[in-house]
């Protein structure tokens, strides 16, 4: 088992919480990873009929053989249970007896809204970061994640960065030397066309693949859900529902525009990007590492695998993570904004491997607006060394983040 990052904020929250949910993407990790940090703790996967059924007709009866001091896996599948985990804890309040998982964010989160607010502390676990499968030790201050380089980092060449973005960081993959674009088409087959499909009630197989090919083809872009629903023939609100599923899945995640108090004349779409580059090839239809050399999404794929790299490690400190973009209506952009307070940490991403004066212009001229109080920023590149390390904004090789 690959160390995650997030453990010991799980281990810490469980002292002072009943209950720990960890939710997140299928085969993120989040059982492997809740058997580890409870060892002693008796295991139930709800995905077994028995236990289901067992769950459904006699909830009270369920608790009492299986728990406390128990983890409860894809337990969404059984919503009856949550009012009588309500009640236990509501009884006896001692901190971590339950750990409860599940796949479907959006149907755990909504019954534990209802339920069990203020009893229980969630987590979101994703697939591994880039710092986790190399074992860099783990963050220790938010503040300091794509803020400080690491030049003790071993350089990593253009070849392994494509392989990486082509195998993508599901932990299986890694874990068992799997061939990545065969898991990945099981993945789509028996989760994303399975789960999510039977979710939304769609019928079409066809018009639903076309939907997440779509989508693939637009990560790191604008989310124009006009244009999206033009090309599949479908109303605006189902497109809309349809992003939602994905997005409360951890399949992709909306980047929000930043637009507070610099211009008027600002770009107030978001944008959409996936949550692994992996998936994201295959639903690209890029069938080996090599093809990613000269595919003209490239730069879009490297600029998701970045934007990935903060959102993961952020949420792995137990953060919602406040990033933004930045664009106004004459194309003058930022492609990432780690928001902190009173200010923000704008990054530029480019694919390139040599650099350029020009890299950091957009971030010039971000920090030059009038109130903003921000002063430094950064731009990340695929080239071998870090440049203009004493400026305000260096620019450094993406493995030094």
């Amino acid at each position: 088992m690959i160390p995650r990052h997030i453990a010991p904020y799980i281990l810490k929250y469980a002292k002072q919480y009943p209950i720990v949910a960890l939710v997140g993407p299928r085969q993120s990790g989040k059982t492997t990873l809740s058997q580890s940090l409870f060892p002693n703790y008796r295991y139930v996967s709800l995905e077994n009929l028995d236990y289901r059924h067992h769950a459904t007709d006699d909830p009270r009866g369920f608790l009492d053989e299986f728990g406390p001091y128990a983890i409860f896996d894809e337990v969404q599948r059984v919503p009856e249970l949550f009012s009588y985990l309500q009640q236990c804890v509501d009884e006896d309040a001692t901190p971590g007896q339950y750990i409860l998982t599940g796949s479907s964010q959006f149907l755990l989160m909504e019954t534990i809204t209802q339920s069990l607010a203020g009893r229980i502390i969630t987590f979101r676990l994703y697939p591994l970061t880039f710092s986790e499968l190399y074992g860099y030790p783990a963050d220790t201050n938010h503040e300091k994640i794509f803020q400080q380089r690491h030049p003790t980092h071993a350089p990593i060449a253009q070849e392994e960065l494509l392989r990486l973005l082509f195998t993508g960081l599901y932990p299986r993959v890694h874990d068992r030397h799997l061939d990545s674009y065969k898991w990945y088409e099981n993945y789509t087959l028996t989760y994303l066309e399975r789960d999510v499909r039977s979710l939304l009630n769609v019928q079409n197989l066809r018009t639903f693949e076309s939907f997440l090919k779509l989508c693939a083809s637009q990560s790191g872009q604008l989310l124009n859900y006009s244009s999206m629903a033009n090309a599949l023939g479908m109303s605006v609100s189902t497109i809309k529902q349809w992003v939602s599923i994905l997005e409360s899945s951890g399949i992709i995640f909306i980047l929000p525009p930043y637009y507070k108090n610099l211009s008027k004349r600002l770009v107030k779409t978001p944008k959409l990007y996936f949550v692994d580059t992996g998936i994201l090839c295959y639903l690209l239809s890029i069938r080996e590492e090599s093809h990613l050399r000269s595919h003209p999404l490239l730069g879009s794929i490297f600029e998701t695998f970045i934007v990935n790299e903060c959102f993961k490690r952020l949420s792995n400190m137990g953060e919602i993570p406040s990033l933004y973009f930045w664009r106004d209506q004459t194309g003058n952009e930022i492609d990432l904004l780690i928001n902190h307070a009173l200010s923000s940490f704008p990054i530029e991403i480019k694919l390139s491997q040599t650099f350029q004066n020009d890299f950091k212009k957009s971030i010039e001229r971000w920090l030059n607006l009038p109130e903003n109080p921000s002063k430094k920023g950064m731009v990340i590149y695929c080239g071998e060394h870090a440049m203009q390390t004493t400026s305000p904004i260096p620019t450094v090789p993406w493995y030094q983040l």
